[in-house]
């Protein structure tokens, strides 16, 4: 039985939690937050221990821990697990600092320990699915990446404040399926942003809405859209242009259901928002996880995909500062 320390028990720690109870082999034998009657309150439901974190990170009775707390956290925390021998699961972003994720990287490493980062929506049926049929040659050569992603709603302000940006918060999911599609590095990127949805995300130094464009070395593109508003759901799309045709996955609706009057067609609104959109994907993840923590599989996403996707990150805010493209460094 792999026994998990949980680090984190919010929405998304709750989430892993659900998912580690539904796969065999596994159990949350310990839980911790800042919070303690959220800690409690999850100890309760997983029927595991409500602890001081220090002690789940060193604790003889657990074996991998999974870190959903909030990302300024990560960088101590990894570093503690790490050198406890610990695989380690983490949330996007490692940590908010490109140097930071580089620490935690050489200790990592120096611990030999196996290191999986959050990015659940590689483990999304569909995209897998679109994924696998690329590699498999269905399209031919890849030519054009277009990912579109917009949320319902914005996020409180407060979450904004202290979110890194929408590049570094929101974005940075598609940074890391741009290249989870093509097979080629991106080498230079180009960003503009507004803020159309709330004047007051602007008078926090953030954009609500943004746009993207990234080259590969051979000339290839991707194209990547953000919205903080869908007045329709949450929009996750997927679109492929190749050399001998095109792939694309659509949104997930609430329901398959039509109906056709001579009013014209309709359907079901998208699915609301990422914990119903991507729950499959949740737990697909979590699964895979648990096969490297056991030593089955090697992990990936990895922590270089994630130092990676926060280079490219910064490289967005730093093109939307100044107006003009980056060239992105190597990660």
């Amino acid at each position: 039985m792999l026994r998990i320390g949980l680090l984190g028990c919010g929405r998304i720690g709750q989430v892993h939690a659900r998912s580690i109870r539904a796969l065999d082999g596994a159990q949350v034998v310990a839980v911790s937050d800042a919070m303690p009657q959220a800690a409690q309150a999850l100890a309760a439901e997983t029927g595991a221990e409500a602890r001081d974190t220090a002690a789940i990170l060193t604790a003889a009775d657990v074996d991998a821990v999974v870190i959903g707390t909030p990302t300024d956290t990560h960088f101590d925390l990894i570093q503690g697990a790490a050198r406890a021998g610990k695989a380690i699961f983490c949330e996007k972003p490692i940590d908010m600092s490109v140097d930071n994720i580089r620490a935690c990287i050489a200790v990592v490493r120096g611990a030999d320990v196996p290191f999986m980062t959050g990015f659940n929506r590689r483990f999304d049926p569909n995209f897998a699915a679109l994924r696998a049929r690329l590699r498999a040659g269905d399209i031919g050569a890849v030519e054009l990446v277009t990912i579109t992603s917009r949320d319902p709603a914005p996020p409180p302000l407060a979450y904004i404040e202290r979110s890194g940006g929408l590049f570094r918060d929101m974005m940075i999911h598609d940074f890391d399926m741009a290249r989870f599609l093509m097979a080629e590095e991106f080498t230079t990127l180009h960003a503009v942003g507004s803020a159309l949805v709330d004047p007051d995300i602007g008078a926090a130094g953030d954009v609500d809405t943004a746009a993207v464009i990234l080259t590969t070395g051979s000339g290839r593109i991707c194209q990547i859209s953000n919205s903080r508003r869908a007045a329709y759901g949450y929009d996750q799309r997927i679109e492929v242009h190749g050399a001998r045709g095109m792939l694309r996955a659509e949104n997930q609706l609430e329901t398959t259901v039509e109906i056709a009057t001579e009013a014209g067609f309709r359907c079901d609104p998208a699915q609301h928002f990422f914990l119903e959109r991507y729950e499959a994907a949740y737990l697909a993840e979590m699964r895979a996880f648990l096969a490297v923590a056991r030593g089955q599989a090697a992990p990936e996403p990895d922590i270089t995909d994630g130092l990676r996707a926060q280079i490219m990150a910064d490289a967005a805010a730093q093109s939307l500062a100044t107006g003009l493209p980056v060239a992105l460094e190597a990660g």
